[in-house]
């Protein structure tokens, strides 16, 4: 929902770049236009309905707006994208003319047959991008750790993060992910934060827990808060998630079994959160040590207390790009594997998504980990 609201500056920017240049492409006919300058305000009324109206309208109203009009928005942010890399390329012809002369010759047929190819890419674009959501891939990750193990020379551990059950994702994607992942018959699954969007309540009318409860792993499921553990009815939310089957790791120490330590740390926005230091406090560092923390910000303080192994969400590596190349300058590591001195991470761009169901230049995994003790 936050996100829907965010949305607001990109619709009054964004839709009337396009709207100008489209209308520029069209041919002057009153059957061209007239429709294409309806779909703005069709498309308009219905965000602002939805804006204005969002406390009192119910979820079967809702939801359908912010389908329609996030889909737009993001498409949007591609068409704009894709206009104004023309718009550069028309700069550099004033400056050294290199347009074959078929198109200067034939100006206004070229800009709308470009007009119409951005639309078509970028609609095919959008499919690809739903896709990428719906079916989210394995990503298999094999990590060896140097501490000899009594009794166990590997472990299997499927990592989810950021699953987002909310107005987007619902009971139906939560099937496939359980689906997927006791395929990977693992040894112990971890569902590293985010694990529901902005409201409880979607989770809670469609019983999402009754699908959470179908994950098999005979060392268990295990479950760490995100940041959006925090946001809205963060009580209910934590009521909810006890009922899912999982161990709900909030500052705590588990053993699995006797041969290695999960420690699930609550998350980073919670600046009362204990230290990793007193966490460990009385551990045998011999063993194996695996931390899920699910904001990759610790990296420091887990090398400092010799970690073997931490997994993490949060940053769904930038989920459309050119996010991505922003998550780099933000995080140490935005996504996969990071290794820096004894310590090895992982972070996952989650299975889930933020706000509408679209991934560009991003993928939707589940992981395995593969760890071998030697």
């Amino acid at each position: 929902m936050k996100v829907f609201i965010q949305s607001i500056v990109g619709q009054l920017l964004l839709n009337p770049y396009i709207l100008w240049c489209g209308y520029q492409a069209l041919p002057p006919k009153k059957y061209f236009r007239i429709p294409f300058v309806l779909f703005f305000v069709i498309e308009l009324s219905i965000f602002f309905f939805g804006f204005f109206f969002r406390d009192v309208l119910p979820d079967d109203v809702m939801i359908p707006i912010l389908y329609i009009c996030g889909t737009w928005y993001i498409a949007s942010l591609y068409i704009t994208l894709s206009l104004l890399a023309l718009e550069l390329l028309r700069l550099t012809q004033r400056v050294h003319p290199w347009f074959p002369r078929f198109v200067t010759e034939h100006w206004q047929r070229a800009k709308l047959a470009l007009f119409l190819g951005i639309a078509i890419g970028v609609a095919g674009l959008m499919l690809q991008a739903y896709h990428t959501v719906t079916h989210p891939i394995v990503k298999d990750v094999y990590v060896t750790i140097p501490k000899r193990v009594e009794g166990r020379d590997s472990l299997k551990i499927v990592l989810m993060s950021d699953l987002h059950i909310g107005e987007m994702i619902g009971k139906d994607l939560v099937r496939k992910y359980v689906a997927l992942s006791n395929a990977q018959k693992p040894d112990m699954v971890v569902l590293a934060g985010d694990i529901m969007d902005y409201e409880s309540r979607f989770a809670e009318k469609a019983h999402v827990e009754e699908e959470l409860r179908q994950l098999r792993a005979p060392l268990g499921v295990y479950i760490v808060n995100g940041n959006h553990e925090y946001r809205a009815n963060w009580q209910a939310k934590r009521r909810w998630l006890r009922k899912t089957g999982g161990t709900l790791l909030i500052d705590s120490v588990v053993q699995p079994d006797s041969t290695f330590y999960l420690i699930g740390r609550d998350d980073f926005i919670h600046k009362k959160r204990k230290a990793l230091h007193a966490l460990m406090e009385g551990l045998d560092t011999s063993k194996p040590i695996i931390v899920a923390d699910h904001q990759p910000w610790s990296f420091a303080e887990m090398r400092m207390n010799g970690v073997d192994l931490g997994l993490h969400g949060h940053t769904h590596n930038g989920q459309l790009w050119p996010y991505p190349l922003l998550m780099k300058l933000v995080y140490e590591c935005p996504y996969g594997y990071y290794r820096q001195g004894p310590t090895q991470h992982y972070v996952s761009s989650g299975i889930g998504i933020a706000g509408p169901p679209y991934r560009v230049g991003t993928v939707s995994e589940l992981v395995v980990l593969h760890l071998r003790f030697n």
